[in-house]
């Protein structure tokens, strides 16, 4: 059996900017009102959490209080280890703006490749600064450095459902 019949083969073409130009339109616009999408509700996942350290801090008699210093980081990175990471390979900002993350032959995201994903978002930002984020605009796939490095794309969902599985 060779390799082009087997159950593994995966189209190399699948995120072509050239032949599925749809898949990317609008992309980067829409990923910047994702991020504040996203933002607000890492506001209200944390002041939730908060509100359960403080009891955790109460009963433990102040030492969960502790838990105050990692709380945004943490729930951060939990929020998009599961929702990027999860069978929708979408945060809910994504969502809302049609978009989904795959990997460059067509695969979801997994929860840890999710988490990094964010991390490296975050380091390269704060170590190269914001100017980092212009390597999306000469970039074919409207990718970022973060997405180059994990060999990731976000694409346009309702295309990617409609052209590539057959689904409205």
């Amino acid at each position: 059996m060779s390799a082009d019949t087997s159950a593994d083969y995966v189209r190399q073409d699948v995120f072509d900017p050239v032949r599925h130009p749809e898949l990317f339109a609008g992309v980067r616009s829409r990923r910047i009102f994702a991020f504040f999408i996203d933002v607000i509700v890492i506001a209200l996942l944390t002041f939730g959490a908060g509100i359960l350290v403080f009891v955790l801090g109460v009963f433990t008699l102040g030492l969960g209080f502790l838990l105050y210093g990692i709380l945004p980081a943490a729930v951060a990175l939990l929020y998009v280890a599961f929702t990027l990471g999860g069978p929708q390979a979408s945060t809910l900002g994504m969502r809302a703006m049609g978009l989904e993350m795959r990997l460059w032959y067509g695969a979801r995201p997994y929860p840890l490749l999710a988490a990094v994903h964010a991390l490296l978002f975050w380091f390269s930002v704060s170590l190269l600064t914001p100017l980092i984020l212009l390597v999306a605009l000469f970039s074919d796939r409207k990718r970022l450095l973060h997405d180059i490095i994990l060999g990731v794309v976000v694409i346009n969902s309702a295309y990617h459902r409609q052209h590539v599985y057959g689904q409205e």
